[in-house]
């Protein structure tokens, strides 16, 4: 096996395993972030081609959203079945195929088959969950770090691919617009086929920061998935976590990164301008979703997220009043950056301290599918408020005062220290 022979090579340098792992885990994420920022650059040319209004393609959207998130728990538990290496196979091979046939979609119900259920599935393997669980499986030391690293890959995504996508369906046609990921997911399947491993153990190693051997895999629970929900869903803080993170995919993956190219356009601001704004942010959300990392392991969590959700409700109210010049788009670019998926480690350490590292994984799991339930509302919601009010300003000043709510909530958790025991408050 290559990532065996590797692993002990590198070990004879000093180096550990895990940093390869992390690195290909975090290429995945930035193609298939790249996949799921797509239609944000291609409703418009989609409504010349075919007709589709906006509330058609936003409901597509909205459908993958809500797949891509209830995938969450179950790819957690489907992790810990058959291994992370199979997992991510399966969700190139699924990410692709949904592209590779969209190429020759011609009908709303295609769109729908391909980009809503087939990329939602595929993309739902790849969530944020596998992050989480690479993370705790090959980081002790440096976790909240890994973590960072590994959110940050959906910027990553945005700031490589929606640029060049805007560029190629410029010039070429929505078609073209598509190739760059295609050929991105053909790669990062590769790495991943060569040089994954699902644990340390698998190479001969302990997770990164121990000394010595990490035992062999436990057996998964009967029903794990299931049975974790029925353990927390009784506890305040689980609610909490998942109303704010509700409100958290409502404000990003469902209004701004679906919805901001068209909504630009309603302020004659061009398309590649706003793909590179979107870009913009992504940058700045690759700098603050890393330092969030390194903060989660210093200061409250609560404190951090109280500072992000007001942050991105502030920015959100402010961006109608902007006059969508550059100066105003560039200031809310870097703001609204800042903290895109900033709320993640917070959240992730959040959910750790509660409910215990053995249920982390899944715990999170049903919080990131609340997540994505609020992404699929704004991604539906705000297309029906463009197609039926002629405007997306509702969309936006709803999502910027449910964010100050967001802000609010976060210190109605409990605060427990990361060693004590976790149980689910009734």
């Amino acid at each position: 096996m290559l990532a065996g022979r590797l692993a002990r090579r590198l070990s004879r340098l000093g180096l550990h395993y895990s940093w390869v792992v992390l690195a290909v885990v975090f290429a995945l994420s930035v193609v298939t972030a790249g996949a799921m920022a797509l239609p944000g650059v291609l409703i418009l040319p989609l409504e010349r081609q075919f007709g589709w209004s906006a509330q058609d393609i936003s409901a597509a959207v909205a459908l993958r959203l809500l797949i891509y998130g209830l995938m969450a728990p179950f790819a957690a538990g489907l992790i810990d079945r058959i291994g992370l290496r199979r997992v991510m196979i399966g969700a190139v091979v699924l990410i692709g195929a949904g592209l590779a046939l969209s190429l020759r979609m011609n009908q709303v119900w295609q769109l729908t088959l391909l980009w809503g259920a087939m990329v939602g599935i595929g993309a739902g393997l790849t969530a944020l969950v596998l992050g989480a669980v690479v993370a705790t499986r090959w980081f002790t030391e440096r976790r909240g770090l890994a973590l960072g690293v590994l959110t940050a890959g959906a910027a990553a995504g945005q700031l490589i691919f929606l640029p060049l996508a805007a560029w190629l369906e410029r010039g070429w046609g929505w078609r073209a617009a598509l190739c760059p990921t295609l050929a991105g997911l053909v790669a990062a399947g590769a790495l991943v086929a060569l040089l994954m491993a699902d644990r340390p153990a698998d190479v001969g190693l302990a997770p990164y920061g121990e000394s010595g051997f990490a035992p062999p895999a436990p057996a998964p629970r009967r029903g794990g998935v299931l049975r974790t929900l029925g353990e927390i869903v009784g506890s305040g803080t689980f609610w909490i976590l998942a109303s704010t993170f509700f409100i958290c995919g409502l404000s990003t993956n469902g209004l701004i990164q679906t919805h901001f190219i068209a909504l630009c356009s309603d302020f004659d601001v061009g398309s590649l301008t706003a793909a590179s704004t979107l870009a913009l942010m992504g940058a700045f959300d690759f700098v603050g979703t890393i330092g969030s990392g390194w903060l989660s392991d210093r200061y409250d969590n609560r404190a951090l997220l109280f500072c992000y959700y007001g942050l991105r409700g502030l920015s959100l109210i402010y961006l109608p009043g902007s006059s969508f010049s550059i100066y105003g788009l560039s200031l809310f670019g870097v703001f609204y950056g800042l903290d895109w998926v900033a709320t993640v480690p917070p959240t992730v350490r959040l959910t750790a301290e509660a409910f215990g590292r053995e249920r982390a994984g899944a715990a999170f799991g049903w919080i990131y599918a609340a997540h994505m339930a609020g992404a699929a509302t704004a991604a539906y919601g705000a297309g029906y408020s463009r197609s039926v009010l002629q405007s997306y300003l509702p969309a936006l000043y709803a999502a910027g005062a449910l964010c100050l709510v967001a802000a609010a909530l976060v210190w109605l958790i409990e605060k427990r220290p990361a060693d004590a025991p976790a149980r689910a408050s009734a």
